[in-house]
């Protein structure tokens, strides 16, 4: 018996493949095992514990950087990831001339590579960053060749290309201590990449040489792994890339921009429609290979969109991909890493679980597979997103795997071995906020992990600080059901990780449940298992989360802004604190109606409140969230203890909504509060200026060109065009049932430089399709109103723009239906539409004080 179950979780549970020999670039541009010649295939992210902020912080925190390691890449090996890369930080462990530095960072980065490796997770390396070590500190004085010449010198001065070259050679010579094996020959090294995002300029042949230059060194060292290149970075000079000796090129995606310093809303799959190459016919000439070495929906706290990036690399012929960054676990309660991203299984567990989504996609989609165009590829093959459900789904016949709650049914539960999923399916039923991961061992015999729960305090994508907690981490006993024939009723569980004491037992299928491993066995069935089996490449027993980071109290409510009469009012809060509530109440007024309510808990940490239509009449509505915890009161927003009707209570700060007439204009936009959350491409003569009336504000901007010339695409055709837009969802919210009434939608504000301005606006729905007009704006200060029966539909330019910049400007889609004003969720601005050929060189401009509904 003993032997059997060996077998099976040799069979059923292998996690990876090992390196079958070098890997090398076919002349088909496939990247190929040189003993099986079968494709390579790979998923994963890169990870930074053994450089810079993360391991020079895990050293302030008192965390040991290679126990911090085992945690994350154990955390790795659940999320299915088989591939790793990191620009290793060459300025920390080389020295001027390009002399490797045998040092604590470099034996970090040899301790993860075994680690890695002892999980059949396989690498891409770039040996050069040219990054200082101090983001999102300031730089220290390091010893290498990059801090001495940086980026732009290390591309062309002479002393700086040599030192490089040294430094390649060295770097593939170091051996390993922890394997034994030289970086040039270790089996798990898929490919190496030169550089980390190099920006050349100049001439191609200067290019050329450049690459060719450091491929020689490389090869020089001895190695056989192929050498791939940056290139998103200046397209134009793909054929001298190929020409210096890349075997293959590197790319990224940002479909959602970088650094926007909040989450943004709205549909966002369009953004992520297709992963245009429109030089791919050059890479194909010259046989090369493609691989992604960042990618990410930066900004983005939601699921869905993940897996669809992942569908669009494989129609584009992406062999193998990893995103960034994933947080390490001691850091991500900050997100002080590269605060526009955030992932981590404990503290994002939806969007974590996405990447194990991704990871399929992988292994599974064909390159060059085409699935269609938005929306009709929002399902492809076993696997499917949704955006309004936040969901991202992968139902086959072994595995159901699900960001989000979900109605979808395995496929086929029979063959059903692994479930991985947040939230509840026809199969678990959890009322916890943690991923949960569930394989089948034998028949009627289930592994069982739980994570704890996660919620977000505060805004991970804004200015972080060790000072400002963004998520924090809670164990708790929560409720699971599990409806599985291969477990049926009433099944054992036992606990098996290290000091996991937690006993429970079912009633039926349910059970009560808190974080850790466990075994649950069908009744009747023997147990055939030890804790320390090999369950894929770990033991049964195997769990890490971090412990409780619940200190304090946080309460996390955003009041609607606005309401029109005889409407009544949903209230919604988050609270976790370390100890539960009594009871949470909302007090307040409305003109002369008083209110007193107790909330009732909704979800895990989630609370709400109706307030009637008879308390809330024309005027402001203010009211105060009072939490009651044993003898002790807090009143919110004051974030204070006590009642805001005591004495001393001396905070009168309330939430406040204002209640009008159902007739009043739906404001959109407003300059003085909206200027700073417009989704565009920064220009350097944009300015928000008071205007005579208070608290009133003028947005300026002055477009001095339509069309800019980009460096690092210097071949695409020119575009004239500026298009900005803004999210409206949050300012609508309240007021959505009056959106059909509305007939025209006003701009106030003006033409700048003393000329009219021809400016197309579209109501933007929660599909991404666009329905607009042109307006001539003139140039003095008044309202400008474009009647909603007169919109039609007009291009959705791909907002926030998408990096690298060759990426389509317009979403392409398969759209026919018809506006409806009530599915608004931005409104897009265009300067650029209806210009004439003359006008297109000059510069344009245009003032906006508001925009309404009327």
């Amino acid at each position: 018996m003993t032997i059997l179950l060996i077998c099976c979780f040799g069979t059923i549970f292998s996690q990876g493949k090992k390196p079958q020999g070098n890997v090398y670039v076919d002349n088909k541009g496939v990247m190929r095992w040189e003993k099986t010649k079968e494709e390579v295939y790979g998923f994963g992210v890169n990870y930074t514990v053994p450089f810079a902020h993360a391991y020079r912080n895990a050293k302030k925190m008192g965390v040991d950087p290679k126990q911090a390691i085992d945690n994350d890449v154990y955390h790795f090996t659940r999320l299915g990831f088989d591939l790793y890369r990191l620009h290793v930080w060459d300025t920390q462990i080389s020295d001027e001339e390009g002399n490797l530095l045998e040092n604590e960072y470099l034996d970090a980065f040899d301790y993860l590579l075994k680690k890695l490796k002892e999980h059949n997770i396989n690498y891409v390396i770039t040996p050069i960053a040219f990054w200082g070590d101090g983001w999102p500190e300031p730089d220290s004085d390091t010893p290498g060749f990059s801090h001495k010449y940086g980026k732009a010198d290390c591309l062309t001065n002479p002393d700086a290309i040599k030192a490089q070259q040294n430094y390649l050679f060295q770097f593939l010579n170091h051996i390993n201590p922890y394997t034994g094996v030289a970086y040039k020959n270790e089996p798990n090294v898929i490919a190496f990449e030169v550089s980390n995002e190099p920006h050349h300029r100049g001439k191609p042949e200067d290019v050329t040489k450049f690459v060719k230059g450091m491929v020689d060194a490389m090869k020089k060292a001895g190695t056989k792994k192929p050498f791939f290149y940056n290139m998103s970075h200046a397209v134009q000079f793909m054929d001298a890339y190929f020409k210096g000796g890349a075997d293959g090129g590197t790319f990224q995606w940002y479909p959602t921009g970088l650094g926007y310093q909040r989450e943004l809303s709205g549909n966002l799959l369009p953004n992520v429609n297709d992963y245009d190459m429109p030089f791919d016919d050059i890479i194909k000439k010259h046989n090369g290979a493609k691989l992604v070495y960042e990618f990410d929906a930066a900004d983005v706290g939601k699921s869905y969109m993940y897996p669809a990036m992942a569908r669009s690399f494989r129609t584009a012929g992406i062999q193998i991909a990893t995103h960034f960054a994933y947080d390490p676990t001691f850091l991500a309660s900050y997100n002080t890493e590269y605060n526009t991203h955030y992932m981590n299984l404990n503290y994002t567990p939806s969007k974590a679980l996405a990447l194990k989504i991704c990871s399929e996609v992988f292994h599974n989609v064909p390159m060059y597979k085409e699935y269609g165009t938005y929306p009709d590829n929002n399902s492809f093959g076993n696997f499917k997103v949704d955006y309004k459900s936040d969901l991202a789904e992968y139902n086959s016949d072994e595995k159901f795997f699900y960001t989000n709650t979900t109605n979808s049914i395995p496929k086929d539960e029979t063959k059903l071995k692994e479930i991985a999923g947040f939230g509840n399916s026809s199969v678990v039923k959890y009322d916890g906020v943690g991923a949960y991961f569930l394989d089948r061992i034998s028949d009627g015999i289930w592994r069982l992990e739980v994570q704890p729960d996660a919620v977000w305090v505060s805004n991970p994508f804004g200015r972080n600080s060790f000072d400002k907690t963004v998520g924090v981490i809670n164990w708790e006993t929560h409720q699971m059901t599990i409806n599985l024939q291969n477990l049926g009723t009433d099944f054992a569980i036992e606990a098996i990780n290290d000091d996991n004491t937690f006993q429970t037992k079912t009633s039926g299928k349910a059970f009560s449940i808190r974080p850790g491993t466990y075994m649950l066995s069908k009744a009747g069935v023997k147990k055939t298992w030890k804790s320390n089996d090999i369950f894929k490449t770990n033991q049964l027993k195997d769990f890490y989360a971090p412990k409780t980071t619940v200190d304090k109290s946080y309460l996390k409510h955003e009041p609607i802004l606005e309401i029109a009469e005889g409407s009544s009012l949903k209230i919604e809060v988050q609270y976790i604190s370390p100890e539960t509530p009594e009871t949470i109440q909302v007090v307040g007024y409305s003109g002369n109606e008083r209110f007193n309510i107790e909330m009732k808990k909704s979800n895990a940490y989630q609370y709400e409140a109706v307030i009637p239509t008879d308390k809330i009449s024309i005027g402001y509505l203010n009211y105060n969230i009072i939490v009651k915890t044993g003898e002790n009161y807090r009143t919110y927003p004051a974030d204070r203890a006590g009642r805001p009707f005591e004495w001393d209570f001396y905070d009168s700060e309330t939430y406040k909504v204002a209640v009008v007439p159902s007739t009043n204009p739906i404001l959109l936009f407003d300059a003085l509060e909206d200027s700073d959350l417009l989704v565009k491409e920064w220009r350097n003569n944009f300015k928000l200026v008071p205007t005579s009336n208070p608290k009133e504000a003028e947005y300026q901007m002055n477009i001095e060109k339509l069309f800019v010339v980009d460096e690092e695409n210097l071949n695409s055709e020119p575009i004239y065009d500026y298009t900005f837009k803004h999210f409206v969802t949050d300012r609508i919210e309240g007021r959505r049932e009056d959106l059909s009434s509305k007939k025209y939608i006003v701009l106030k504000g003006r033409a700048l430089n003393d000329k009219p301005c021809k400016l197309q606006i579209a109501i933007v729905m929660d599909d991404g399709s666009s329905y607009g007009n042109v307006i001539e704006i003139g140039t003095e200060t008044k309202d400008y109103r474009l009647s909603i029966s007169d919109l039609k539909p007009v291009k959705t330019v791909t907002l926030p723009r998408p990096y690298p910049s060759f990426l389509p400007y317009y979403l392409e889609h398969n759209i026919t239906d018809k506006l409806d004003i009530n599915r608004i969720e931005s409104i897009q601005f265009s300067i650029g539409p209806e210009v004439s050929f003359e006008e297109r060189q000059a510069s344009h401009g245009i003032g906006i004080i508001s925009v309404t509904l009327n």
